[in-house]
């Protein structure tokens, strides 16, 4: 893999859930894994979605990181306003040397 095609910066995000020990509402919260991951993102296409009567975009994308062992399909990525949902992880077949990461991105 060549670095110089690893421009963009993304960070890992977590989900995190707890629950109120008083009600038992559940509250979710993001929070960062790793700050500064260097990505190449590359939009796969994009489509218009109508929800809440608010015309929103989705971009399906294909982010590639070096290889790493802590990454889950629960997690998502954040580069900019943009937020990637990792929909699917599909790993370097030979090498470990990266990952191909499916992704689902929003304006966040």
């Amino acid at each position: 893999m060549l670095a110089h095609r690893l421009r963009h910066r993304v960070q890992i995000h977590s989900l995190t859930v707890s629950i109120d020990s008083d009600t038992g509402a559940q509250t979710e919260t993001w929070g960062v894994v790793d700050g500064s991951v260097p990505a190449e993102i590359l939009p796969l296409n994009g489509r218009e979605l109508i929800a809440a009567q608010a015309i929103q975009s989705a971009i399906n994308s294909k982010i590639i990181i070096r290889h790493r062992s802590d990454l889950t399909e629960s997690m998502r990525l954040v580069n900019d306003s943009i937020i990637y949902d990792i929909k699917a992880i599909l790993p370097d077949p030979t090498l470990r040397r990266y990952l191909v990461l499916m992704c689902e991105g929003r304006n966040g």
